[in-house]
């Protein structure tokens, strides 16, 4: 089994978790704001990371050596968590997901500055169709400015920074590690911008099965994310995650009434055709097996 075939079975598990993600943050939007779900999210995250990193014996692999990095990681990945879970209260949930799907565009462009990764004509190529996509999707007008579309597409930029640094930091760190200091970082901005105005909300008995819903959903999300990021290159992992578009659509028109826009699919169809052409680049650079 070749590794980029063995990524795509780990990112099956994140497209699951990612959705079930979705459905967990619109059910708790209406009691907690995008600051307190994170807080409580990574919160219980903690708990869980420290638990199984002590039942598997591998908290020992948890060290210090790349605080900033970990830090940049998740400042990236905080704020584009948040713009995420704004987006998924103001607009379709099949809108939001193919905006999200630009981050592998901005994973093409910004491998370079941060990767060192050599950006080739094929990648520009791949960006440019990819850039058309969004066009479809959002449909802009200048005179009325969707902040949710804005807010998803700039999340797609969050995203895309924490798959970069995320597959920088994996070269050194364990899983545990990367994970841990996810939790841990996460809480610590939770709690700051949470408490920002002095006011911090408790969930209800009701919005705290939807929290931990959260917080499992989204460590295994990134323990697969992580792990397809060992396995395979950030600009070849991210576009698997695309099955995740139709998915969304069913829940969406399913659990909410959402009415399936033919622009955001033919929009996301092509923000795909882009990036597939990347992955088909990348592949043919591999050497064949001897």
């Amino acid at each position: 089994m070749n590794d980029t075939f063995r990524a795509a079975l780990w990112m099956s598990g994140a497209i699951v978790s990612f959705t079930s993600m979705a459905v967990a943050g619109r059910a708790v939007s209406l009691e907690l704001d995008t600051f307190e779900i994170m807080m409580y999210r990574s919160l219980v995250g903690i708990f869980i990371v420290v638990l199984v990193a002590g039942l598997a014996g591998t908290f020992s692999q948890v060290n210090r050596r790349n605080l900033g990095l970990h830090f940049v990681r998740n400042l990236s990945h905080f704020a584009g968590q948040n713009l995420w879970f704004y987006a998924l209260t103001v607009i379709p949930l099949a809108q939001v997901f193919a905006l999200e799907f630009t981050s592998p565009i901005w994973a093409i462009l910004l491998s370079p500055l941060i990767l060192g990764e050599k950006l080739r004509p094929i990648g520009l190529l791949a960006a440019l169709i990819g850039f058309f996509g969004i066009l479809l999707v959002a449909r802009p007008n200048p005179q009325a400015l969707d902040v949710g579309q804005i807010s998803a597409a700039c999340a797609a930029i969050g995203f895309a920074l924490s798959a970069l640094f995320t597959r920088k930091l994996t070269r050194t760190e364990s899983i545990t590690c990367i994970l841990f200091y996810l939790t841990v970082m996460q809480a610590g901005f939770g709690v700051i911008f949470a408490g920002f105005d002095g006011d911090i909300a408790l969930p209800s008995a009701e919005s705290a099965p939807w929290i931990v819903l959260i917080a499992c959903a989204g460590l295994v999300a990134h323990y697969c994310l992580t792990t397809a990021l060992r396995l395979a290159p950030a600009s070849v992992v991210m576009p698997i995650d695309f099955i995740r578009l139709p998915l969304i659509a069913v829940v969406g028109m399913t659990l909410y009434g959402e009415q399936i826009d033919i622009w955001v699919l033919v929009g996301a169809a092509v923000i795909f055709a882009g990036n597939y052409l990347n992955i088909l680049s990348q592949l043919r650079l591999k050497p064949a097996p001897k």
